[in-house]
């Protein structure tokens, strides 16, 4: 759990490294949604996603506590699965950044990772199985492994809920991407800790349901695949110590389709002209989705990421959506 003295630490920590995010009520936006909707935008942080706020944390805890370590190892599909924002950290504070993506990975977020100092490997069909490979690779070399779930990952990405509900704390319902499970902790830790009432929603890919499968269940719940376009999204193992937090403190999980999804990211183009990428602009697919059940209140919604190739977003802009 997080205090209100964790938060402020773990603000001032990020915001020594970065500007808070701005949180804007964009007119057009909350036409077609018919309620006032405030963005969160997360796409505007150094890497154009919020991990990087959980790499800082975790960054300066490592090197305070384990001084010793050459480097990190880490697995991702390019921003939720820490891979920019880990790489960036870490090589700033000197040490080796080894990132595992899956075969196939976003070519621009690949390329972006290998920008900020990571050293790139391509190893299986999914986020799971680069994962798995992570983990053998970094007790071979030695290596500090930075796990999908960290409490201080989740200390970091606190931080932007930490910002919008100081900005906005009357706002009725927020919804929140769910790929491993970082940012849906954070948003309900901040929000008790600041002692509100809003509803946090959870918003899953319908390919990748694990989340939600497990939400429904009381259980964790394991899927084949997570085939989505929506690659922050694209999780098929449940992380325990994540749905310990979300299984109590969400109001509810959704799922949207990858329609539905592009459809969100031509809806931000349009009426705000923000970039968003799959997993970014699934909350606000969740929220047109539950439009009716919105009508006439106020609502968040967490454009977590902005790092979408451009064919694929070439694609949407001309209507359709990217297959996977």
């Amino acid at each position: 759990m997080l205090d209100l003295a964790d938060l402020t630490a773990a603000a001032d920590l990020v915001h020594d490294r970065m500007p808070p995010t701005a949180q804007h009520h964009w007119p057009l936006l909350s036409a077609a949604a018919g309620a006032e909707v405030w963005v969160k935008h997360e796409n505007h942080t150094p890497t154009g996603a919020f991990k990087v706020r959980g790499a800082i944390t975790f960054m300066d805890w490592l090197v305070r506590t384990h001084p010793e370590v050459p480097g990190i190892c880490t697995a991702t599909r390019g921003n939720h699965g820490q891979g920019q924002g880990q790489a960036w950290a870490a090589t700033t504070a000197g040490l080796r950044a080894k990132v595992y993506a899956p075969h196939g990975n976003s070519v621009e977020k690949n390329a972006a990772m290998r920008a900020f100092g990571a050293e790139l490997v391509e190893f299986g069909d999914d986020f799971d199985s680069s994962r798995q490979e992570a983990y053998r690779v970094a007790d071979e070399e030695g290596l500090f492994i930075v796990p999908p779930y960290h409490p201080e990952l989740v200390r970091g990405v606190a931080t932007y809920a930490f910002e919008l509900f100081t900005a906005q704390p009357d706002l009725d319902t927020v919804y929140v991407p769910i790929g491993c499970g970082s940012g849906i902790c954070g948003t309900i830790l901040a929000r008790d800790a600041l002692g509100l009432a809003t509803k946090v929603v959870g918003v899953v890919s319908d390919r990748a349901q694990t989340a939600k499968l497990s939400f429904d269940a009381g259980r964790l719940i394991e899927t084949n695949s997570a085939n989505t376009f929506a690659d922050g999204m694209a999780v098929r193992v449940p992380v325990q110590e994540a749905f310990d937090i979300y299984s109590k403190g969400a109001e509810r999980i959704i799922t949207v389709s990858d329609d539905e999804v592009a459809e969100a990211i031509r809806l931000y183009f349009t009426a705000t002209h923000n970039v968003a990428e799959g997993a970014g602009a699934a909350p606000l697919a969740g929220l047109m989705q539950e439009r009716d059940a919105m009508a006439g209140r106020k609502v968040g919604v967490i454009l977590c990421g902005g790092n979408i190739d451009t064919a694929w977003f070439r694609t949407v802009l001309a209507g359709q959506t990217p297959q996977v």
